[in-house]
């Protein structure tokens, strides 16, 4: 089936394209997986370069890059640049991640032949590469949650090969990145199949490729009812894989008494900067703000509506996207309209928000609902009762937050992120970052799609029992010829194991 590119803005055409065949998803999935073992028994200092190169090689592609995804999405330039930027920089970081090492988690237990009442045998574990990742490009994030985005860089870093099915919405811009990609590793002399991409607008092309067989895991961004099909139907396989899909969040931001009275118009300036960064086009946009009432709460309620209305509409990513924020817009009741143009503003109790499930329901654009709770005990009852998020927002003064402990509690078991007086958009790509949370924020609680420690979704632990040391990763050898960080009968260490130390 053929599907086309238009500018988001005057809605022009902009280029043709086609689903890929049965025959071309079997090819990408069979290339990948006769690519695994090469890839996955390549020394970290080669993955870690494959890294930077892919980095330089999208660099390389200049201004044709920027001005492709401005035409696909509408995003502002300076906003594509300041996303090539950290597409490149997660590269990079990753390959810092793989060429030091320690992430595999390596634990050796040293045989115990004289342990009584039975010896312990030479234990050894390490996390090693799960094989080909099937990677969604998400529409919001056209270079950093996409073709060469954070899970695409992870999976790579982990030594797993890739294939990524490009968004509909931006395949000229997909188009260039893989480009840049293919490049990498071809001037790595690795196996083409390493990475690989296909195009696709039905939802045909991506049931098929999760559930090709030769697909391990997934790495997917973007709607509910998108991520739970895939998630269906990698459960569904003879041999079910695990797929990690970061969905939905309406990201709870809380206001105490004290805050309002000491910063009310500050905090009314943050949240809608916050509220319309990217068009309302974040996955953590705070889209529920709560807080007791009380004339100060009133007085706020006035301050976000006229900042609300001061904000010129923006070009959202595709005519899908804005027609559906169209039609959530209209079709909400049970609410009191703060705004009519600009962001939109809505105002609600916290008894009618109880009474009315599709409130909690996400609504991707320059929207947010303001929540009325009569007493802390039932705005605490209403945080309880929410979905999982991947983030919630807590502002108060020092002696708001002194006692505020029961909301931390409640937020830190709803969401994946706690924020403290700052706004949620803009994730850090750092080491201590998690961006995931319980279901439907992300379909598995445990993991991060930003940060080094998404590494850890496309990896699995491997035990060695009494291996001839011949045998052994690099990283599991006596002398740790790699240097990693090693955990040794219990202790972190980088040491090597002395020769002649008890061996089974």
């Amino acid at each position: 089936m053929e599907f086309l590119a238009h500018n988001a803005a005057t809605g022009e055409k902009l280029g043709a394209y086609r689903d890929a065949t049965a025959a071309e998803i079997d090819a990408a999935a069979r290339a990948a997986v006769a690519a695994a073992p090469a890839f996955a028994g390549l020394a970290p200092e080669m993955r870690a370069r494959l890294l930077e190169t892919a980095a330089d090689e999208i660099m390389a592609l200049g201004d044709p890059l920027i001005q492709t995804a401005h035409r696909e999405t509408g995003l502002p330039v300076a906003r594509l640049e300041g996303e090539r930027a950290r597409t490149t920089g997660q590269l990079r970081l990753f390959a810092a991640v793989a060429r030091e090492g320690s992430w595999v988690d390596a634990r050796i237990d040293p045989a115990l032949p004289d342990r009584k009442p039975l010896p312990r045998p030479d234990v050894r574990r390490m996390l090693r590469p799960l094989g080909p990742v099937a990677v969604f490009g998400a529409s919001n994030f056209p270079l950093a949650f996409s073709v060469a985005g954070g899970d695409t860089a992870s999976a790579l870093a982990a030594g797993n090969p890739v294939v990524v099915k490009a968004h509909p919405a931006h395949p000229g811009t997909s188009e260039l990145a893989a480009s840049a990609l293919r490049s990498a590793v071809q001037k790595a002399g690795l196996p083409a199949g390493v990475f690989g991409m296909v195009h696709g607008a039905s939802p045909e092309v991506s049931l098929a490729l999760v559930r090709h067989e030769a697909i391990q895991a997934v790495g997917f961004t973007g709607s509910t009812r998108a991520g739970r099909a895939l998630c269906d139907a990698a459960a569904a396989r003879p041999r079910p894989i695990p797929v990690f899909a970061e969905m939905s969040s309406i990201n709870p931001f809380v206001v105490l008494p004290g805050a309002l009275r000491e910063r009310r118009d500050a905090i009314a300036e943050g949240l809608i900067t916050s509220c319309t960064l990217g068009v309302g086009q974040f996955c953590t946009k705070p889209g529920l703000v709560l807080g007791l009432a009380s004339p100060e709460w009133d007085a706020f309620a006035r301050s976000v509506a006229d900042r609300a209305r001061a904000i010129t509409p923006g070009v959202m990513l595709h005519a899908g996207i804005q027609a559906s924020f169209d039609r959530s817009v209209r079709e909400l009741r049970g609410v009191e309209w703060l705004t009519d143009a600009g962001a939109r503003v809505a105002r609600v109790s916290a008894a009618d928000f109880a009474r009315e499930p599709h409130l909690a329901h996400e609504i991707f654009g320059p929207y947010t609902l303001l929540v009325t709770a009569s007493s802390r005990g039932e705005l605490l009852q209403l945080l309880g009762a929410l979905d999982g998020q991947l983030t919630a927002t807590l502002h108060g003064t020092a002696d708001d937050l002194a006692a505020a402990q029961d909301l931390v509690d409640v937020l830190g078991r709803v969401a994946g992120r706690l924020v403290f007086g700052g706004y949620p958009t803009g994730v850090e790509v750092s080491p201590a970052m998690h961006h995931g949370g319980p279901y439907p924020a992300s379909s598995d609680v445990r993991f991060t799609s930003v940060g080094t420690a998404a590494i850890l979704r496309f990896a699995r632990p491997v035990c060695y029992q009494s291996c001839p040391p011949a045998l052994l990763p690099p990283e599991l050898r006596d002398e740790n010829p790699l240097g990693i960080s090693r955990l040794v009968d219990g202790r972190a260490t980088r040491d090597a194991i002395a020769p002649g130390a008890p061996r089974a």
